[in-house]
């Protein structure tokens, strides 16, 4: 029997035309729970928490249990399966079957067309028709109603898609009514009082076009001190002209990109020949015909791109087999290999997002990361640009499904690709890709990977033994591999006393599923735990706990409580019992299986000090990398943690990122809410230096959670301070200036002048930002007498230089001059080179101010020479884009064409959509001048 389910609404389920008895709402936010992850597991912590919060009863668990033994009961006569596995329950139904998932799939559907013009009105349609009201609307949970927030969100960015489909269409007069009420209901929305505009304008409504501008504008000046954006200053002057291209339906809508094509980043003559293959397997063993299928798939190329993929159970060998022939073939590949563990079934839950791995990609191609568009679709575009007509390997390890990969395809048939998965990507065979199916090890296989590894002699001496202990692997390369290293590691024991240890523990725990999984090897891994040594046994088990991908040296000697000597050897023990890999020198990772069962090994206690230990090791280093990059009031590191310069704490941020990012996701959930906010601040200075601002919001937002938690007016201001701050790089003024008025709020109560101070910093930075200087200048001068009274002598210098920089836009550059020679002064006294880098920005702006063009070069370009030394591509923008300004008054046109594109280059990558169009209105008409003065944020 079919049945279908609806959460776009109240939730509910029909099988053959009769609604199905769901219980009561408990009950059903569990079922809507599994829905929003239809066909991926959810954890029981995960249902609890969706359903009861913070505040579980007694024996949460239990309770589920029975609300999903009703839910089966409910629903026993259909084709919707609600199972168990290690990793959670998993409600496995058809996508199309769920009312979100469809309204999802046909959106992305709707938009999936290069050329949006062509987006399909019915498709749209369809999706919104299947909203019965408010989504979740009969149960009342914090997670429904972030959820019910959420898919608000998705619901309205799909009318305003629609309506402007409507609008290219010549639809205005039926729209009309729909988006009048809409931009009533959001009266500071900009794109829907650009839809109210052009309707009303293309209705015959002129005046009232225009006068809806005026009123956006004013609403805009009074709340935020700010202009409309340049889109909707540019309609306005169209209808204002009565443009008659507005009249006509256009039959093309532009594709938006991240920058002017001309600006796009080229591979140089000399890029970098990427070699990321890991080492090829040791011991290798059968596979002769799989082998040779993978070889077929690449010669019989055509005009298409190669693509095979390598599906089979968890532990097969598919990345032994891909790595196999990718080192056997290596020569067919001149410009290099590519290669990334996508994690799609990795312990976690969490698989890696293309995204993130394009990004990888980019930066081995040798692409700069301020060269980096900041759109998804402009990353994937430039990483195919740079492939094409390449001879390359790219070994995408891992996958969860087809959509996981197919923004990491080349578009070139000169590339060959290999994807490795427990899926079958049936997706990719659509596209062509050719399936190489890997089954079990026949017995001969195991028998001759035992014999490898431990002589034949001594396995022909015990047939019966070796029976069993083929018999106990399962078929499975990986258990093999792993009886193998005990055996050898114990030359002098009888295989027989392996394979009893293995007989007595194959009932210790259930079968482990990952899935797809068709054999069982826990029991092999929790034996070759018991065989470890202790100190060894408990570093292995602490280790499979460390959230990342992988983990260095410092950092598990750091989770396993020892000094590196003898984490090393540790670390070589596990290595050499295939229970580790050391993937790239000094950084360690854990095969997805092995980790899943060591994680179920551990008990709480265990987990909290994993937690713990690391947790520290990544704040303290990060605090310690922090005060290099930004040697101002940082908190100390609680060790001896030294960098001897920018470059290597730089180069330790690059390393640990992503590890540092999993860490501060791991301490939410144990509940390290200081050292969650401590994380966020350290991580910021590599932020703004790298250029990495979202994901700065992200950090900062976690902060914030964890002071909520926390509850004490101190953290609380300094992680509205810390999102607030982070905001406003981004151009999101409003949540900034919500977050930094409520940090001044809570300031107060705080008692810290240097956080006051801080805070009115940032407010008059703000300010600026939003072209309001006589607004941010009372800002600037409080944190200036604050910083003093603390003798912060660091800050005090960019309090001065914010000053300088508000008179001199105010009209006063004498006095703004005085302030920043104050600034300067000090910033070289205490050696804090990116304050005298912004500084001489400022007395640049200034000797500009008054005409001294050739001054203000010298300024910029000693200020360009102190941020390239720092490779601080957040300050350089900014300063490239005046640099461009003083060699245009000077008459340099090239040099300054040269300057505005290093700025909008850097401006696009940051995420900085003001600026980045102040910048493009210059290269496109250098005489532009925007209104206020531009200079860089501090």
């Amino acid at each position: 029997m079919t049945v279908r389910f609806g959460v776009l609404g109240t939730i509910e389920a029909f099988a053959d035309g009769r609604t199905v008895d769901l219980g009561h709402s408990l009950q059903r936010c569990v079922l809507g729970a599994l829905l929003a992850d239809a066909n991926r597991p959810v954890s029981t912590d995960q249902l609890a928490e969706r359903v009861w919060a913070d505040r579980p009863p007694h024996r949460a668990h239990r309770s589920i249990a029975s609300y999903l033994s009703r839910l089966r009961k409910a629903l026993a006569d259909t084709d919707v399966e609600i199972g168990r596995q290690a990793s959670g329950y998993v409600l496995r139904v058809s996508p199309d079957a769920v009312d979100l998932h469809r309204f999802r799939a046909l959106l992305a559907k709707a938009r999936s067309g290069k050329d949006p013009a062509r987006y399909d009105e019915a498709l749209f349609d369809e999706a919104l028709g299947l909203w019965r009201g408010d989504a979740f609307a009969d149960v009342d949970t914090p997670w429904c109603a972030a959820m019910r927030q959420t898919l608000e969100a998705e619901r309205l960015a799909a009318e305003l898609d629609r309506t402007d489909l409507a609008l290219r269409l010549g639809g205005h007069n039926s729209a009309l009514p729909e988006v009048s009420a809409r931009a009533a209901a959001h009266p500071l929305d900009e794109r829907m009082a650009a839809q109210l505009m052009l309707a009303l304008y293309r209705a015959g409504r002129q005046a009232d076009s225009l006068d809806h501008y005026q009123r956006m504008r004013r609403r805009l000046a009074d709340e935020f001190g700010a202009d409309p954006g340049a889109e909707l200053r540019e309609l306005h002057q169209r209808i204002l002209t009565a443009d008659a291209g507005l009249d006509v339906v256009q039959p093309h809508l532009p594709v938006p990109r991240s920058a002017p094509e001309h600006l796009t980043p080229l591979r140089s003559a000399r890029a970098p020949v990427p070699r990321q293959l890991p080492a090829p397997p040791s011991c290798f063993v059968g596979r002769e015909p799989e082998l040779a299928a993978v070889t077929e798939v690449v010669e019989a190329r055509g005009e298409t791109m190669p693509v095979a993929t390598i599906s089979g159970p968890g532990g097969i060998g598919k990345s032994s087999l891909a790595l196999r022939w990718a080192h056997q073939n290596i020569d067919r590949f001149p410009d290099g290999q590519l290669h990334v563990n996508l994690r799609g079934f990795d312990p976690s839950g969490t698989p890696m997002a293309a995204m993130v791995a394009v990004r990888g990609f980019l930066d081995a191609l040798g692409v700069a990361p301020s060269a980096i568009p900041v759109d998804e679709n402009g990353q994937v575009a430039l990483y195919r640009s740079l492939v094409a007509g390449r001879k390359l390997l790219i070994l995408l390890d891992n996958a969860r499904d087809s959509t996981q990969v197919g923004s990491l395809l080349p578009g070139s048939e000169t590339c060959t690709v290999l994807v490795t998965s427990r899926n079958r990507l049936g997706g990719l065979g659509v596209l062509g890709a050719r399936p190489v199916s890997l089954d079990l090890f026949a017995e001969t296989n195991a028998r001759e990977l035992l014999s490898r590894r431990l002589g034949r002699n001594r396995v022909e001496a015990e047939p019966e033994a070796v029976d069993e202990l083929v018999r106990w692997c399962g078929g499975l390369p990986l258990a093999v591999g792993i009886v193998a290293s005990r055996a050898a590691a114990e030359p002098g024991f009888p295989l027989e006393i392996l394979a009893k240890e293995l007989r007595d523990t194959s009932a210790r725990l259930d079968a482990l599923d990952a899935g797809d999984l068709n054999a069982s090897v826990r029991t092999v891994i929790s034996w070759s735990h018991d065989a470890l040594e202790p100190e060894v046994a408990q570093a292995f088990l602490l280790l499979g706990m460390a959230p990342g991908p992988d983990i260095g040296l410092p950092g598990a000697a750091a989770l396993a409580g020892l000094d590196r000597p003898s984490a090393r050897a540790v670390l070589r023990t596990l290595v050499g019992a295939h229970l580790l890999q050391e993937h790239v020198p000094g950084r360690y990772r854990i095969h997805d299986l092995v980790r899943l069962s060591v994680s179920e090994l551990a008990d709480d206690a265990a987990r909290e000090t994993a937690c713990d230990r690391l947790t520290g090791y990544y704040l303290g280093t990060a605090q310690a990398a922090a005060r290099v990059l930004r040697p101002v009031r940082s908190p100390e590191p609680d060790g001896p943690i030294a960098f001897k310069d920018r470059a290597a704490a730089l180069a330790w941020f690059d390393a640990e990122h992503t590890c540092l990012l999993f860490a501060l996701k791991k301490g939410r959930e144990f509940g390290a809410h200081a050292a969650v906010y401590s994380i966020a601040d350290a991580l910021t200075a590599f932020h703004v230096v790298r250029g990495h601002l979202r994901e700065d919001v992200t950090v900062w937002q976690a902060a914030l959670d964890a002071a909520q938690v926390i509850g004490k007016p101190v953290s609380l201001a300094t992680a509205h301070l810390g999102l607030g701050t982070a905001y406003a790089r981004v151009g999101e003024y409003a949540d900034a200036f919500d977050h930094l008025r409520a940090s001044l709020a809570l300031a107060g109560q705080a008692d810290s002048v240097a956080l006051l101070a801080d805070v009115h910093r940032s407010l008059g930075r703000l300010w600026d930002q939003r072209n309001s200087p006589r607004r941010a200048l009372p800002h600037a001068h409080r944190s200036l007498r604050l910083y003093r009274a603390s003798h912060d002598k660091v800050r005090e210098a960019d309090a001065l230089n914010s000053a300088g920089r508000l008179y001199a836009r105010l009209g006063r550059p004498e006095r703004g001059a005085f302030f920043c020679e104050q600034a300067l002064l000090l910033a070289r006294r205490y050696g804090n080179r990116r304050a005298e880098a912004v500084t001489m920005d400022s007395l640049g702006c200034i000797a500009q101010q008054t005409g001294e063009h050739a001054k203000a070069l010298g300024y910029y370009r000693a200020a360009l020479e102190l941020v390239h030394d720092t490779a601080d591509a957040y300050d350089e923008a900014g300063i490239q884009a005046n640099l461009g300004d003083a060699y245009h008054a000077l008459g340099n046109h090239g040099e300054a064409r040269l300057a505005w594109t290093r700025a909008l280059e850097l401006y696009s990558a940051q995420h900085r959509i003001h600026n980045a169009e102040v910048v493009r209105m210059r290269l496109q008409d250098p005489a532009f001048t925007p209104s206020g003065w531009m200079s860089i944020a501090l």
